[in-house]
Protein backbone atom coordinates (compact mmCIF):
# COMPACT_ATOMS: atom_id res chain seq x y z
CA UNK A 1 0.00 0.00 0.00
CA UNK A 2 2.24 2.62 -1.25
CA UNK A 3 1.17 6.49 -1.50
CA UNK A 4 0.15 7.12 -4.56
CA UNK A 5 3.25 9.20 -6.52
CA UNK A 6 0.70 12.59 -6.84
CA UNK A 7 0.04 12.29 -3.60
CA UNK A 8 4.43 11.56 -2.84
CA UNK A 9 4.85 14.71 -4.99
CA UNK A 10 2.66 17.19 -3.35
CA UNK A 11 3.93 15.72 0.24
CA UNK A 12 7.47 17.16 -0.99
CA UNK A 13 5.84 20.12 -2.43
CA UNK A 14 4.40 21.15 1.36
CA UNK A 15 8.04 20.19 3.08
CA UNK A 16 9.65 22.57 0.66
CA UNK A 17 7.21 25.61 1.43
CA UNK A 18 7.40 24.51 5.05
CA UNK A 19 11.01 24.70 4.84
CA UNK A 20 10.67 27.94 3.38
CA UNK A 21 8.61 29.70 5.94
CA UNK A 22 10.34 27.65 8.68
CA UNK A 23 14.27 29.07 7.50
CA UNK A 24 13.09 32.57 8.59
CA UNK A 25 13.07 31.54 11.91
CA UNK A 26 15.88 31.35 14.50
CA UNK A 27 14.83 27.06 14.71
CA UNK A 28 15.46 26.20 11.16
CA UNK A 29 18.42 25.94 8.80
CA UNK A 30 19.08 27.63 5.45
CA UNK A 31 19.46 25.08 2.80
CA UNK A 32 16.53 23.45 1.83
CA UNK A 33 17.03 21.19 -1.10
CA UNK A 34 13.87 19.31 -2.61
CA UNK A 35 15.63 18.07 -5.89
CA UNK A 36 18.20 15.40 -5.96
CA UNK A 37 21.29 16.85 -5.45
CA UNK A 38 24.12 16.59 -7.88
CA UNK A 39 26.12 13.79 -7.30
CA UNK A 40 29.34 12.80 -8.25
CA UNK A 41 32.49 11.68 -6.79
CA UNK A 42 34.68 14.60 -5.69
CA UNK A 43 37.75 13.75 -7.50
CA UNK A 44 39.66 14.63 -4.38
CA UNK A 45 42.51 12.26 -3.82
CA UNK A 46 41.58 11.85 0.28
CA UNK A 47 37.75 13.08 1.55
CA UNK A 48 37.17 13.12 5.14
CA UNK A 49 33.84 12.61 6.45
CA UNK A 50 32.70 13.33 9.93
CA UNK A 51 29.59 10.95 11.23
CA UNK A 52 27.38 11.09 14.12
CA UNK A 53 26.13 7.45 15.60
CA UNK A 54 24.66 5.76 19.19
CA UNK A 55 25.50 3.24 18.23
CA UNK A 56 27.04 0.41 19.97
CA UNK A 57 30.14 -0.71 18.63
CA UNK A 58 29.89 1.33 15.47
CA UNK A 59 33.87 2.23 16.00
CA UNK A 60 34.58 -0.34 15.19
CA UNK A 61 32.62 -0.48 11.82
CA UNK A 62 33.76 2.48 11.00
CA UNK A 63 37.44 1.56 11.49
CA UNK A 64 36.79 -1.75 8.99
CA UNK A 65 35.99 0.45 6.33
CA UNK A 66 38.61 3.05 6.56
CA UNK A 67 40.89 0.22 6.13
CA UNK A 68 39.39 -0.89 3.15
CA UNK A 69 38.47 3.11 1.40
CA UNK A 70 42.22 4.75 1.87
CA UNK A 71 41.17 7.32 0.09
CA UNK A 72 37.14 8.18 1.80
CA UNK A 73 37.70 8.56 5.90
CA UNK A 74 35.15 8.34 8.45
CA UNK A 75 35.61 10.16 11.68
CA UNK A 76 32.54 8.99 14.03
CA UNK A 77 31.40 10.68 17.25
CA UNK A 78 29.19 8.98 19.45
CA UNK A 79 25.99 10.72 21.49
CA UNK A 80 23.11 9.74 23.26
CA UNK A 81 20.17 8.48 21.18
CA UNK A 82 18.50 11.13 19.04
CA UNK A 83 15.42 12.35 21.57
CA UNK A 84 17.77 11.96 24.25
CA UNK A 85 19.70 15.15 22.81
CA UNK A 86 21.87 13.95 19.84
CA UNK A 87 18.96 15.66 17.29
CA UNK A 88 18.93 18.48 19.30
CA UNK A 89 22.71 18.67 18.60
CA UNK A 90 22.30 18.44 15.04
CA UNK A 91 19.56 20.84 14.85
CA UNK A 92 21.92 23.20 16.87
CA UNK A 93 24.94 22.61 14.31
CA UNK A 94 22.30 23.12 11.22
CA UNK A 95 21.78 26.09 12.07
CA UNK A 96 25.82 27.10 12.66
CA UNK A 97 26.53 25.63 9.34
CA UNK A 98 29.05 22.85 11.08
CA UNK A 99 26.83 19.80 10.69
CA UNK A 100 28.35 16.54 10.28
CA UNK A 101 28.44 14.73 7.16
CA UNK A 102 26.38 11.83 7.63
CA UNK A 103 23.50 11.24 10.71
CA UNK A 104 21.87 8.85 12.14
CA UNK A 105 18.36 9.62 12.30
CA UNK A 106 15.62 7.29 13.12
CA UNK A 107 12.27 7.21 10.98
CA UNK A 108 9.80 8.98 12.98
CA UNK A 109 12.09 11.92 13.30
CA UNK A 110 13.42 11.94 9.37
CA UNK A 111 10.42 14.63 8.41
CA UNK A 112 11.42 16.75 11.01
CA UNK A 113 14.63 16.95 9.55
CA UNK A 114 13.12 17.67 6.14
CA UNK A 115 10.92 20.25 7.16
CA UNK A 116 14.02 22.19 8.39
CA UNK A 117 15.91 21.18 4.98
CA UNK A 118 18.77 19.99 6.94
CA UNK A 119 18.94 16.83 4.70
CA UNK A 120 20.46 16.46 1.25
CA UNK A 121 18.35 14.50 -1.27
CA UNK A 122 21.11 11.57 -2.55
CA UNK A 123 19.02 10.25 -4.44
CA UNK A 124 20.76 11.21 -7.69
CA UNK A 125 24.03 9.17 -6.66
CA UNK A 126 24.75 5.92 -8.52
CA UNK A 127 25.28 4.07 -5.50
CA UNK A 128 21.64 4.50 -3.91
CA UNK A 129 20.01 4.13 -6.81
CA UNK A 130 21.65 0.53 -7.65
CA UNK A 131 21.34 -0.07 -3.80
CA UNK A 132 17.43 0.86 -3.42
CA UNK A 133 16.10 -3.25 -4.73
CA UNK A 134 17.91 -4.06 -1.75
CA UNK A 135 16.29 -2.62 0.85
CA UNK A 136 12.59 -4.18 2.45
CA UNK A 137 9.89 -2.00 0.28
CA UNK A 138 8.32 -0.48 2.69
CA UNK A 139 12.01 0.82 4.33
CA UNK A 140 12.42 3.09 1.63
CA UNK A 141 9.04 4.46 1.67
CA UNK A 142 10.33 5.74 4.67
CA UNK A 143 13.20 7.73 3.60
CA UNK A 144 12.06 8.81 0.24
CA UNK A 145 9.09 9.85 1.30
CA UNK A 146 7.26 8.10 -1.23
CA UNK A 147 9.00 10.31 -4.25
CA UNK A 148 10.18 8.55 -7.06
CA UNK A 149 13.81 9.05 -7.14
CA UNK A 150 14.41 10.73 -3.94
CA UNK A 151 16.46 9.03 -1.09
CA UNK A 152 16.97 11.57 2.37
CA UNK A 153 18.73 9.00 3.71
CA UNK A 154 19.71 5.00 3.38
CA UNK A 155 17.64 3.02 6.06
CA UNK A 156 19.57 1.34 8.56
CA UNK A 157 17.04 -1.24 10.47
CA UNK A 158 14.28 -2.02 11.13
CA UNK A 159 11.85 -3.02 14.39
CA UNK A 160 8.65 -5.74 13.28
CA UNK A 161 6.66 -6.31 15.63
CA UNK A 162 5.85 -10.31 16.87
CA UNK A 163 4.52 -11.80 20.28
CA UNK A 164 7.04 -12.86 23.21
CA UNK A 165 4.86 -15.26 25.43
CA UNK A 166 6.05 -17.42 28.08
CA UNK A 167 5.85 -20.76 26.30
CA UNK A 168 5.85 -22.45 30.31
CA UNK A 169 3.16 -20.71 31.75
CA UNK A 170 0.49 -20.90 28.31
CA UNK A 171 1.59 -24.75 28.22
CA UNK A 172 0.66 -25.40 31.95
CA UNK A 173 -2.31 -23.87 31.99
CA UNK A 174 -3.77 -24.72 28.91
CA UNK A 175 -4.24 -21.92 26.88
CA UNK A 176 -3.51 -21.72 23.23
CA UNK A 177 -1.32 -19.20 22.01
CA UNK A 178 -3.79 -16.26 20.97
CA UNK A 179 -3.27 -16.15 16.73
CA UNK A 180 -6.10 -13.10 16.56
CA UNK A 181 -6.62 -9.85 18.30
CA UNK A 182 -9.83 -11.59 19.65
CA UNK A 183 -7.86 -14.57 21.04
CA UNK A 184 -5.60 -12.54 22.39
CA UNK A 185 -8.52 -10.93 24.38
CA UNK A 186 -10.06 -14.25 25.46
CA UNK A 187 -6.22 -15.28 26.73
CA UNK A 188 -6.22 -12.28 28.81
CA UNK A 189 -9.21 -13.43 30.52
CA UNK A 190 -7.77 -16.88 31.05
CA UNK A 191 -4.84 -15.59 32.54
CA UNK A 192 -6.72 -13.32 34.91
CA UNK A 193 -8.12 -16.52 36.39
CA UNK A 194 -4.75 -17.66 37.12
CA UNK A 195 -3.88 -13.89 38.47
CA UNK A 196 -1.52 -13.05 36.03
CA UNK A 197 -1.72 -10.54 33.11
CA UNK A 198 -1.75 -10.87 29.72
CA UNK A 199 0.73 -7.52 29.08
CA UNK A 200 1.77 -4.38 30.10
CA UNK A 201 0.00 -1.03 28.24
CA UNK A 202 2.78 1.27 28.15
CA UNK A 203 1.96 4.56 29.02
CA UNK A 204 5.22 6.13 28.32
CA UNK A 205 6.87 4.77 24.45
CA UNK A 206 3.63 5.55 21.99
CA UNK A 207 5.60 4.31 19.52
CA UNK A 208 4.45 0.48 20.93
CA UNK A 209 0.38 2.11 19.79
CA UNK A 210 1.99 3.41 16.68
CA UNK A 211 3.12 0.25 15.75
CA UNK A 212 -0.57 -1.66 16.71
CA UNK A 213 -1.96 1.26 14.72
CA UNK A 214 0.32 0.37 11.59
CA UNK A 215 -0.30 -2.93 11.41
CA UNK A 216 -3.98 -1.99 11.31
CA UNK A 217 -3.39 0.40 8.29
CA UNK A 218 -3.55 3.58 9.95
CA UNK A 219 -1.25 6.09 8.85
CA UNK A 220 -1.45 9.25 11.21
CA UNK A 221 -0.04 12.19 8.38
CA UNK A 222 -0.63 13.09 5.38
CA UNK A 223 0.11 15.49 2.90
CA UNK A 224 -1.05 17.19 -0.44
CA UNK A 225 -0.83 20.55 -1.78
CA UNK A 226 -3.09 22.40 0.65
CA UNK A 227 -0.82 21.36 3.28
CA UNK A 228 -0.63 18.33 6.03
CA UNK A 229 -3.66 16.43 7.18
CA UNK A 230 -3.31 14.80 10.58
CA UNK A 231 -5.43 11.81 11.01
CA UNK A 232 -3.66 10.22 14.33
CA UNK A 233 -7.64 9.33 15.39
CA UNK A 234 -8.46 7.95 12.25
CA UNK A 235 -10.93 4.87 11.90
CA UNK A 236 -8.11 2.00 12.22
CA UNK A 237 -6.26 3.75 15.29
CA UNK A 238 -9.39 4.07 16.96
CA UNK A 239 -10.50 0.17 16.57
CA UNK A 240 -7.05 -0.84 17.81
CA UNK A 241 -8.11 2.03 21.06
CA UNK A 242 -11.20 0.80 21.75
CA UNK A 243 -9.54 -2.97 21.78
CA UNK A 244 -7.16 -1.85 24.47
CA UNK A 245 -9.52 0.24 26.31
CA UNK A 246 -11.97 -2.68 26.82
CA UNK A 247 -8.85 -4.59 28.21
CA UNK A 248 -8.10 -2.10 30.71
CA UNK A 249 -11.21 -1.22 31.66
CA UNK A 250 -11.44 -4.98 32.42
CA UNK A 251 -8.40 -4.95 34.45
CA UNK A 252 -6.61 -7.52 31.89
CA UNK A 253 -3.55 -5.79 31.53
CA UNK A 254 -0.51 -3.71 33.91
CA UNK A 255 -0.12 -0.08 33.51
CA UNK A 256 3.54 -0.22 34.85
CA UNK A 257 6.17 2.59 33.33
CA UNK A 258 8.10 0.88 30.80
CA UNK A 259 11.70 0.52 31.66
CA UNK A 260 11.42 0.45 34.99
CA UNK A 261 12.51 -1.99 37.70
CA UNK A 262 8.62 -2.85 38.34
CA UNK A 263 8.23 -3.24 34.62
CA UNK A 264 11.03 -5.78 34.86
CA UNK A 265 10.26 -7.22 37.69
CA UNK A 266 6.50 -7.86 36.50
CA UNK A 267 8.09 -9.98 33.48
CA UNK A 268 10.91 -11.32 36.09
CA UNK A 269 8.35 -12.48 38.35
CA UNK A 270 5.93 -14.05 36.06
CA UNK A 271 3.14 -11.42 36.62
CA UNK A 272 3.21 -10.23 33.10
CA UNK A 273 3.05 -13.20 29.93
CA UNK A 274 3.10 -11.37 27.20
CA UNK A 275 4.60 -8.79 24.90
CA UNK A 276 4.01 -7.13 21.83
CA UNK A 277 7.32 -5.60 20.78
CA UNK A 278 9.92 -5.19 18.65
CA UNK A 279 12.56 -7.69 17.04
CA UNK A 280 15.25 -5.76 19.94
CA UNK A 281 12.60 -6.65 22.49
CA UNK A 282 14.44 -9.96 22.72
CA UNK A 283 17.33 -8.40 24.72
CA UNK A 284 14.98 -6.02 26.87
CA UNK A 285 13.18 -9.23 28.27
CA UNK A 286 16.79 -11.69 28.45
CA UNK A 287 18.14 -8.22 30.03
CA UNK A 288 14.83 -7.60 32.28
CA UNK A 289 13.84 -11.11 33.37
CA UNK A 290 17.37 -13.14 33.57
CA UNK A 291 15.07 -15.72 36.20
CA UNK A 292 12.55 -16.96 32.92
CA UNK A 293 15.55 -17.78 30.78
CA UNK A 294 14.65 -20.85 28.64
CA UNK A 295 11.02 -20.10 29.03
CA UNK A 296 9.67 -17.53 26.75
CA UNK A 297 9.31 -18.08 22.68
CA UNK A 298 8.34 -15.84 19.92
CA UNK A 299 4.76 -16.27 17.73
CA UNK A 300 3.93 -13.47 15.07
CA UNK A 301 1.91 -10.76 16.15
CA UNK A 302 -2.09 -11.18 16.63
CA UNK A 303 -4.01 -10.62 13.49
CA UNK A 304 -6.74 -8.23 12.71
CA UNK A 305 -7.63 -10.59 9.66
CA UNK A 306 -5.49 -13.99 9.37
CA UNK A 307 -6.70 -13.55 5.36
CA UNK A 308 -3.92 -10.34 5.08
CA UNK A 309 -1.49 -10.98 7.84
CA UNK A 310 0.27 -7.72 8.70
CA UNK A 311 2.58 -6.54 11.06
CA UNK A 312 3.44 -3.35 13.33
CA UNK A 313 7.12 -1.55 13.28
CA UNK A 314 8.33 -0.08 16.53
CA UNK A 315 11.54 1.82 15.65
CA UNK A 316 14.12 1.59 13.46
CA UNK A 317 16.68 4.34 12.36
CA UNK A 318 18.36 5.79 8.71
CA UNK A 319 21.69 6.66 7.78
CA UNK A 320 21.18 10.51 6.39
CA UNK A 321 23.23 12.48 4.54
CA UNK A 322 22.90 16.54 5.63
CA UNK A 323 22.92 19.38 4.05
CA UNK A 324 26.26 21.41 3.50
CA UNK A 325 28.33 18.48 3.23
CA UNK A 326 30.78 19.12 0.87
CA UNK A 327 30.64 15.44 -0.61
CA UNK A 328 27.30 13.77 -0.75
CA UNK A 329 28.92 11.24 -3.47
CA UNK A 330 31.28 9.47 -1.12
CA UNK A 331 28.98 10.20 2.24
CA UNK A 332 26.57 8.31 -0.23
CA UNK A 333 28.73 5.51 -0.52
CA UNK A 334 29.43 5.38 3.11
CA UNK A 335 25.97 5.29 4.11
CA UNK A 336 25.30 3.01 1.74
CA UNK A 337 28.27 0.26 2.53
CA UNK A 338 27.44 0.72 6.42
CA UNK A 339 23.76 -0.59 5.34
CA UNK A 340 24.87 -3.36 2.67
CA UNK A 341 27.39 -4.88 3.30
CA UNK A 342 27.46 -8.40 4.79
CA UNK A 343 30.60 -7.53 6.69
CA UNK A 344 29.10 -4.55 8.39
CA UNK A 345 25.82 -5.75 9.03
CA UNK A 346 27.00 -8.82 10.72
CA UNK A 347 29.42 -7.02 12.86
CA UNK A 348 26.35 -4.59 13.57
CA UNK A 349 24.08 -7.26 14.13
CA UNK A 350 27.01 -8.83 16.67
CA UNK A 351 27.96 -5.86 18.45
CA UNK A 352 24.33 -4.06 18.71
CA UNK A 353 21.77 -5.73 17.73
CA UNK A 354 20.72 -3.93 14.49
CA UNK A 355 18.49 -6.08 13.03
CA UNK A 356 19.08 -5.17 8.98
CA UNK A 357 16.65 -3.02 6.65
CA UNK A 358 17.55 -5.40 3.64
CA UNK A 359 15.85 -8.36 2.05
CA UNK A 360 19.26 -10.20 1.97
CA UNK A 361 20.48 -8.98 5.59
CA UNK A 362 17.54 -11.08 7.18
CA UNK A 363 19.32 -14.14 5.80
CA UNK A 364 22.40 -13.60 7.93
CA UNK A 365 24.02 -16.46 9.41
CA UNK A 366 24.13 -14.38 12.57
CA UNK A 367 20.53 -14.56 12.27
CA UNK A 368 20.08 -18.08 11.71
CA UNK A 369 21.02 -19.51 15.06
CA UNK A 370 18.98 -20.27 18.14
CA UNK A 371 18.68 -18.38 21.42
CA UNK A 372 19.19 -20.16 24.57
CA UNK A 373 16.98 -17.81 26.20
CA UNK A 374 14.14 -18.72 24.01
CA UNK A 375 14.61 -22.01 24.47
CA UNK A 376 17.04 -22.59 21.45
CA UNK A 377 13.92 -20.70 19.08
CA UNK A 378 15.60 -19.14 15.84
CA UNK A 379 13.49 -16.79 16.51
CA UNK A 380 14.92 -14.59 13.75
CA UNK A 381 12.48 -16.32 11.33
CA UNK A 382 9.44 -14.93 13.44
CA UNK A 383 10.97 -11.13 12.54
CA UNK A 384 12.10 -12.04 9.13
CA UNK A 385 8.35 -12.73 7.99
CA UNK A 386 7.04 -9.58 9.89
CA UNK A 387 9.67 -7.40 7.82
CA UNK A 388 7.83 -8.26 4.71
CA UNK A 389 4.59 -7.91 6.21
CA UNK A 390 4.75 -4.42 7.44
CA UNK A 391 2.42 -1.95 5.76
CA UNK A 392 3.89 1.13 3.57
CA UNK A 393 1.46 3.48 3.74
CA UNK A 394 2.32 4.83 7.74
CA UNK A 395 3.97 8.53 7.29
CA UNK A 396 5.39 10.40 10.25
CA UNK A 397 4.90 14.10 11.09
CA UNK A 398 7.19 16.70 10.96
CA UNK A 399 6.62 17.53 15.23
CA UNK A 400 6.69 13.49 16.38
CA UNK A 401 8.16 14.70 19.63
CA UNK A 402 5.53 17.39 20.52
CA UNK A 403 2.91 14.41 19.81
CA UNK A 404 4.51 11.91 21.25
CA UNK A 405 4.50 14.22 24.82
CA UNK A 406 1.10 14.85 24.53
CA UNK A 407 -0.08 11.08 23.57
CA UNK A 408 1.90 10.49 26.22
CA UNK A 409 0.50 12.61 28.49
CA UNK A 410 -3.14 11.28 28.32
CA UNK A 411 -1.95 7.78 28.29
CA UNK A 412 -1.20 8.08 31.98
CA UNK A 413 -4.26 9.37 33.12
CA UNK A 414 -5.70 6.31 30.70
CA UNK A 415 -3.60 4.77 33.79
CA UNK A 416 -5.36 5.69 36.32
CA UNK A 417 -8.36 4.97 34.94
CA UNK A 418 -9.95 9.29 35.00
CA UNK A 419 -9.23 9.06 30.93
CA UNK A 420 -9.10 6.87 27.97
CA UNK A 421 -7.15 6.36 24.95
CA UNK A 422 -9.53 7.40 21.98
CA UNK A 423 -9.91 11.15 24.58
CA UNK A 424 -5.58 10.87 24.48
CA UNK A 425 -5.42 10.59 20.53
CA UNK A 426 -8.36 13.21 20.18
CA UNK A 427 -6.14 15.62 22.52
CA UNK A 428 -2.88 14.24 21.10
CA UNK A 429 -4.11 15.15 17.47
CA UNK A 430 -5.00 18.45 18.58
CA UNK A 431 -1.90 19.17 20.25
CA UNK A 432 -0.13 18.21 17.10
CA UNK A 433 -1.92 20.53 14.83
CA UNK A 434 -1.47 23.54 17.38
CA UNK A 435 2.49 22.94 17.19
CA UNK A 436 2.47 22.52 13.56
CA UNK A 437 0.86 25.70 13.33
CA UNK A 438 3.38 27.38 15.82
CA UNK A 439 6.05 26.45 13.53
CA UNK A 440 4.74 27.55 10.33
CA UNK A 441 3.69 24.10 9.05
CA UNK A 442 0.83 24.30 7.19
CA UNK A 443 -2.06 22.40 8.47
CA UNK A 444 -5.30 21.53 6.65
CA UNK A 445 -8.26 22.63 8.42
Amino acid sequence: MRPTRAVSAALLTVFAAASVVACSSDDSTTNTPTEAAECAPSGEETVNLSFTSWIPGIEDVVATWNEQNPGIQVEVQTGPNGNSGTYQNFFNQLRAGNAPDLGQIEYDALASFRVQGGLENIGGCDVVQDAQGKFIDWTWDQVSFGEEGAAYAVPQDTGPMALFYRADLFEEAGIAVPTTWDEYAQAAEKIAAEGGKITNFSTADINQFAGFAWQNGASWFSADDAGWDVTITGDETLEVANYWQDLLERDLVATYPAWTDEWNNAYNSSEVWTWVSAVWGANTIQDGAPDTAGQWAVAPMPQWDTAAPAAGNWGGSSIAVFSGTDYPYEAAQFATWLNTSEEALTMLADSANIYPATTEGLTLPVLQEGVEFYGDQVIWDVFAEAANQVPSNFTWGPTMTDTYASISDGFKLVATGTSTVEDALVNGEEATVSTMKSQSIPVKE
